[in-house]
């Protein structure tokens, strides 16, 4: 009922206005204000932008559960990982895309500075590297260490993470807050590369 649906949405606000969660306010800001812009951008774009649009989840989602390979480290990485985290912010990225390309060392940046704050980071790339051989466990290890990246970059090979996601292409954000229900989806970047001519 539109009751509880009121309930359920000042819960969410309290949650996110009150105590250590409240960072997540600011880190949800700045994501929603390059998402305004680049919703701008892309409407006067042509179709070629992007591959496919992203059919994203439904705010106040649970993250669902994940357990990858981290291919900068080795090491088996899960979302339980991040469970001390005030919020937890989800990209699908790979390293091919000209659109991952052209937001990578502003987004790497981004959760450098946020990191200490309290935001936990984690980068998952799900394509086949049968057709995208760029985006192999072996190039995704070069670009991390190359771009000092401060989170863990994953490997989904099945693309089962990326269904369970509803990621569908890159790159694509989801923000959650410390109870781990999703507050944010959508884009990071204020610009798109530019369009051939």
């Amino acid at each position: 009922t539109r009751r509880e649906e009121e309930k359920q949405q000042g819960e969410t606000d309290e949650v996110l206005t009150h105590g250590p969660l409240s960072r997540v306010l600011t880190v949800r800001r700045k994501l929603t204000q390059s998402r305004a812009k680049i919703i701008g951008l892309l409407g006067s774009m042509e179709p070629h932008t992007m591959a496919m649009q992203s059919r994203m989840l439904a705010l106040g989602t649970t993250a669902p559960p994940f357990r990858l390979g981290d291919t900068a480290s080795g090491r088996s990485v899960s979302l339980e990982d991040f469970a001390g985290s005030g919020a937890l912010l989800v990209a699908f990225l790979c390293n091919h895309c000209p659109y991952v390309q052209h937001i990578l060392d502003g987004f790497a940046s981004f959760a450098a500075e946020y990191g200490p704050r309290g935001l936990a980071v984690v980068a998952i790339s799900s394509n086949d590297v049968t057709t995208h051989p760029a985006d192999s466990p072996a190039e995704m290890t070069k670009l991390a260490r190359g771009k000092k990246f401060t989170f863990p970059y994953l490997y989904d090979e099945s693309q089962a993470v990326a269904r369970a996601y509803d990621a569908a292409c890159t790159p694509d954000f989801f923000l959650f807050d410390g109870v781990r229900r999703l507050v944010f989806r959508g884009q990071f970047v204020g610009s798109p590369p530019a369009s051939p001519q």
